[in-house]
């Protein structure tokens, strides 16, 4: 059955593979593979071709909407997501034509975990002002009385507060976060407000965890209802000593309001690995971006999940979502085609 007969295509394998490190060895001995380093989705009639005569289509991050779903071939039977998030693709319209979406929903779990803390640390010690000082030259910035203008401080004691926490990201957040001697709270839409028996995580509303946070971490999905989630409104329940973090979805932050809070110094900073709209990856920001000239912000190219053992477990996990579908048992599918 898997002696080359099923047929899969990767539509922008160059998303997994750009330095040439990832291995697909094992999905090639599974199904005929054709890779694409890139597709453009503004050219539907490519992508059209490109999926032409295959089973399973593998997509990393590009959108696929209904109208260009809805054109798919009747061979294709399961567009595999290579990564958590999902929101990029029409599911609805893939359920209509009977073709099943599946994701990865844990291959990047220690890596966003890794990105979240990195950021919580370089922020309680100004990581990256610091060296931005030194590197243009501020010989005053060797002076004590210079240095404590900047926040510096340990994070034992200090609060992590996660809004949609409860995930496999978020509790490995905590995880750690705790291990460093910090109080966690975490918002949830499903568990009621306390401890939790496990974790040492406190779930309180979002009202009293941003109220409450020396770091707010964002870890939820990108959803309907939670697009523009952190708003102006939000923001001002901040404490003015408090950090933003978010290595989820650019959309659910506005940034608009982010950028005001930030030049008023309504917040002490922010660290961002997404930008921009709901889809990852968003195009680059312009060059005259206002974050760009804040002294409070660090920004990072969403780099959390591209570290070479996470971008091969993706392959794999991959690989085994389409053994799964082949075999009838298809796992991680996420619009109801089982």
């Amino acid at each position: 059955f898997f002696s080359n007969a099923m047929k899969a295509v990767a539509l922008n394998a160059a998303r997994l593979n750009f330095d040439g490190r990832v291995s697909f060895d094992r999905l090639r001995d599974i199904a005929a593979l054709s890779c694409h380093d890139v597709s453009d989705p503004a050219r539907p009639e490519e992508i059209l071709k490109r999926v032409a005569g295959h089973d399973v289509v593998i997509n990393k991050e590009m959108p696929l909407d209904g109208a260009l779903i809805a054109r798919f071939p009747p061979c294709v039977r399961l567009i595999c997501e290579a990564g958590t998030g999902f929101n990029n693709i029409d599911c609805e319209a893939a359920r209509a034509k009977g073709i099943a979406v599946c994701n990865i929903p844990t291959y990047s779990t220690e890596a966003m975990a890794h990105m979240a803390i990195t950021f919580v640390m370089a922020q309680s010690c100004s990581l990256v002002p610091q060296a931005r000082a030194l590197a243009t030259g501020d010989r005053a910035h060797f002076d004590r009385c210079h240095l404590a203008a900047l926040p510096h401080f340990e994070l034992s004691g200090k609060t992590l507060g996660l809004v949609g926490g409860l995930g496999t990201i978020g509790r490995r957040v905590a995880a750690i976060a705790g291990a460093l001697g910090m109080r966690v709270l975490a918002s949830s839409r499903s568990a009621p407000p306390g401890p939790l028996a496990e974790g040492g995580i406190e779930v309180a509303p979002l009202e009293d965890l941003l109220r409450r946070s020396d770091f707010v971490s964002i870890h939820c999905p990108l959803t309907p209802d939670t697009t523009g989630l952190i708003d102006a409104a939000a923001l001002r329940l901040m404490k003015p000593t408090a950090f933003l973090i978010n290595t989820a979805r650019g959309a659910i932050v506005d940034e608009a309001a982010l950028v005001d809070a930030l030049r008023e110094r309504r917040i002490a900073g922010a660290a961002l690995d997404v930008l921009g709209p709901g889809a990852a990856p968003p195009p680059a920001p312009p060059a005259d971006h206002p974050l760009f000239a804040l002294d409070n912000v660090i920004l990072t190219p969403h780099i959390g999940w591209q570290r070479v053992e996470t971008r091969q477990r993706v392959v794999e996990q991959v690989t085994d979502n389409v053994i799964a579908f082949a075999k009838g048992q298809p796992t991680n599918v996420v619009n109801g085609l089982c």
